[in-house]
């Protein structure tokens, strides 16, 4: 009888992918420091894209699979929660009220815009109502919390993750290149990165070229919208049982029967880390190191976030949710920007 081996051998793999990925994008950033002068896209940028060259020149096996699911999701959760150690309550006060009203009305009005662009572009309800969830939201995340609550089908999951993935990258690289050309400081370029982003560590990638300030608003801003989540979930529920059926439109659900996490545990670990360290019960001495910990453990989850990226699914997804997920993506950056124009330079 063969003996199964055990489960942290079967991640070697994957890991030792992730790892190599990761080298390889800190090498490019050497070399863009010194060809250039200074790094346009940092580690965690190129980590992403090499993850993405990898899965389209070759799709890993399935020998490789738990060793990337564990840096994109474990590590990476992890690494969110130990980002907490570097903030404050004190911080998050000092931004004032006018940014939870602003990320309010952001989501609503996002929200409204894509079921609008989705109805208008022919898209399903069901597939509609999980980009405006995505990209309003907390991209991946926010996807698998709505979609038990309308009932929606596995494929239809699987379809929006991928192209709300690959939109998410486009916004981070973009974000990423063209901050230098939109004249801002480091706090408007937070606050920018905070409203359009999908995932909390994609926030850190695309605010880190403008500094720790800009890490440290868009952060905040970002975590206020992965707060909205529990609301916008506990809507659709409401919705779903007057229609009394899914939103599916075909009546298959997605097989999910355990409840939704309406608040993801590492958004609550983060905000339990930055009240330890506001309580002044994590050591000055271990908060550059565990800095260090953290970005290591984003560089990997990012490379492997890249290799969760299907291009084929992507360009196979369809007329309807390309144009819905793209003129989403637009009018959300576009709104923001002008939020955030009026707020800093107004």
């Amino acid at each position: 009888m063969q003996r199964t081996r055990p489960h942290w051998i079967q991640q070697v793999p994957g890991i030792g992918l992730c790892l190599a990925i990761t080298g390889f994008a800190c090498l490019l950033e050497r070399m863009e420091v010194r060809v250039l002068g200074k790094a346009w896209l940092e580690s965690l940028n190129l980590a992403l894209l090499a993850g993405v060259a990898c899965r389209a020149m070759r799709n890993p096996g399935p020998a490789w699979t738990p060793g990337i699911r564990l840096c994109s999701r474990t590590l990476l959760n992890i690494a969110i929660v130990l980002l907490g150690a570097s903030f404050s309550l004190d911080a998050v006060l000092s931004v004032g009220p006018w940014v939870l009203a602003a990320v309010t009305g952001m989501v609503i009005l996002s929200l409204t815009f894509t079921c609008c662009i989705g109805r208008i572009c022919g898209l399903d309800t069901s597939r509609t109502l999980l980009v405006a969830c995505g990209n309003s939201i907390c991209g991946n995340s926010a996807i698998m919390a709505a979609a038990p609550v309308i009932q929606a089908r596995d494929k239809d999951v699987g379809t929006t993750i991928a192209f709300t993935a690959a939109g998410g990258l486009v916004v981070v690289i973009g974000l990423a290149l063209s901050g230098p050309l939109l004249d801002m400081g480091a706090w408007a370029h937070g606050t920018l990165a905070g409203l359009t982003v999908y995932a909390v560590p994609q926030v850190v990638a695309a605010t880190a070229p403008f500094g720790p300030a800009a890490v440290h608003i868009g952060m905040l801003v970002k975590l206020v919208r992965v707060l909205m989540l529990g609301p916008v979930c506990v809507v659709l529920s409401i919705l779903t049982a007057r229609s009394g059926r899914g939103m599916t439109g075909g009546g298959h659900g997605t097989g999910v029967r355990a409840p939704a996490r309406l608040v993801p545990w590492y958004i609550t670990g983060f905000m339990g880390m930055m009240v330890v360290r506001s309580l002044n019960l994590v050591p000055p001495g271990i908060v550059e190191p565990l800095g260090h910990v953290t970005t290591v453990l984003t560089v990997l989850a990012m490379a492997a976030l890249g290799l969760s990226v299907d291009i084929r699914s992507v360009m196979g997804a369809g007329r309807p949710l390309a144009l819905t997920v793209m003129l989403s993506l637009c009018g959300l950056v576009g709104a923001s920007m002008v939020l955030v124009r009026v707020a800093f330079h107004g």
